[in-house]
């Protein structure tokens, strides 16, 4: 009789369906009625048998002591963003202003308006959208496309909401969502022009990258500005 401790006896369960069932010689009769073994009253009640088995000292000891270690004091990752590239510069804003993630679309320019950033309207999806050039608003050359080694790069529409109005912002390329811990987030280097630096809430380390978290309420308040 088999165990899983000294003082608890499990019923054995015969295995007929590895034998003569489908993973076996198939010889099994009960094959020609039910097909295939998951379909047996007999493998059905080997499962029952296996769920309601008893559980041993030995398999109760074991998970105790996995209960019992202490919990996992490392940061607790508590925001995420969407990064993207404009240019040679890594950027993020917070996933929650997102719509969606669109193929890129030249805009089409609109009469006697010049505000900055304002690059036009873009249809995607049959709706227009203002069309923003962030590298305009940031001071950021958009024209330097380094892309990562090892890797194609894809301009996107990153389609973005705020206050009730929609906006689409071209990038030169995607790394998508980034889980992060908001104490992982450090202050940003003096080196980087003024232009970005006044959007900037902070500097994310992500693998190879330093991604400038964006400000995304100044960032929003001159989005809506451009449409003025």
């Amino acid at each position: 009789m088999m165990t899983t401790d000294a003082h608890i006896p499990i019923q054995p369960i015969h295995d007929c369906w590895n034998r003569i069932g489908v993973t076996g010689d198939h010889s099994c009769d009960k094959l020609r009625q039910y097909v295939h073994c998951r379909n047996c009253d007999v493998y059905a009640g080997a499962a029952q048998r296996n769920l309601q088995r008893p559980v041993g000292a030995g398999y109760q000891r074991e998970w105790a002591e996995h209960f019992r270690q202490a919990a996992d004091t490392g940061a607790q990752h508590d925001s995420s963003c969407l990064v993207f590239r404009l240019g040679r510069e890594w950027l993020a804003l917070p996933t929650s202003i997102f719509v969606s993630v669109a193929p890129r679309a030249l805009p089409h320019r609109l009469p006697h308006r010049d505000a900055r950033g304002l690059a036009g309207v873009v249809n995607v999806g049959g709706k227009l959208y203002p069309c923003i050039a962030l590298g305009a608003l940031l001071d950021i050359d958009d024209t330097e496309n380094v892309a990562r080694t090892g890797r194609h790069t894809f301009p996107r529409l990153l389609l973005v909401q705020w206050e009730g109005q929609a906006y689409a912002l071209p990038v030169a390329d995607l790394h998508g969502i980034v889980r992060y811990a908001s104490g992982a987030v450090l202050p940003p280097a003096a080196t980087i022009n003024k232009g970005l630096q006044r959007y900037l809430t902070g500097v994310l380390p992500h693998e190879d990258m330093q991604i400038g978290c964006l400000d995304a309420g100044l960032l929003g308040y001159q989005l809506a500005r451009a449409l003025r």
